[in-house]
């Protein structure tokens, strides 16, 4: 699904203080890290608690591995200044083959700063421009409300509510599925921009 542009591992995304890069061998002891925390995993569908030794290795090859393939896109957000270590993990997956699934992990020294919102927007916006996706689906926990405003920010819409697979969990979950169309898409306006910076700019025009 995703073009050869994706599927070299130097493709990467910017925002205003983050780089989406390919997960590389040596972001395997701060994927560990976060992914070892239980406000990390609580809130996921797939990620065990505890976090198993030799997970974050696996993780990084099945990305990459994915990756290469084009089936999905699954990257690490990084800093763009300080330490430039692994903070978190967001991923476009293929479902159904015209549509995508969008899933994300932060670590907690960075919540509450907008960073997820960053990279989320960055990566929906790949996925409408590099593939034909009709639209980016996404589940949340009930409970996770961060995630739900990061995914209303970014202009996904509430479907449902109701009981979703989390092989982590031990089962199923209560859950919103949101969703996002191309169209709405390409009408909504960056989170962090008012209407009026996002406005075409009229000139040779008195008040």
């Amino acid at each position: 699904m995703f073009p050869d542009l994706a599927r070299d591992d130097v493709f990467r995304l910017e925002t205003a203080r983050l780089w989406l890069r390919w997960p590389r061998a040596s972001d395997a002891a701060a994927i560990h890290r976060f992914c070892s925390l239980w406000e990390v995993a609580r809130t996921t569908a797939r990620i065990p608690h505890p976090y198993p030794p030799g997970s974050a290795e696996r993780f990084i090859y099945a990305a990459r591995e994915g990756n290469a393939s084009g089936r999905e896109l699954t990257l690490v957000m990084t800093p763009k200044k300080g330490k430039r270590d692994a903070i978190g993990s967001i991923s476009l997956e293929a479902r159904a083959g015209d549509r995508l699934a969008l899933g994300f992990a932060l670590a907690p020294d960075h919540w509450g700063k907008g960073l997820t919102t960053e990279a989320a927007w960055a990566m929906v916006k790949a996925g409408f421009e590099l593939t034909a996706a009709v639209e980016i689906l996404a589940d949340v926990q009930v409970e996770n409300e961060p995630s739900r405003r990061v995914l209303e920010t970014c202009g996904f819409t509430l479907v449902s509510t109701g009981l979703k697979g989390a092989p982590a969990r031990g089962g199923l979950v209560e859950s919103h599925s949101f969703r996002l169309t191309r169209d709405a898409f390409a009408e909504a306006i960056e989170p962090w921009r008012t209407p009026l910076e996002t406005a075409p700019v009229e000139t040779g025009r008195l008040a």
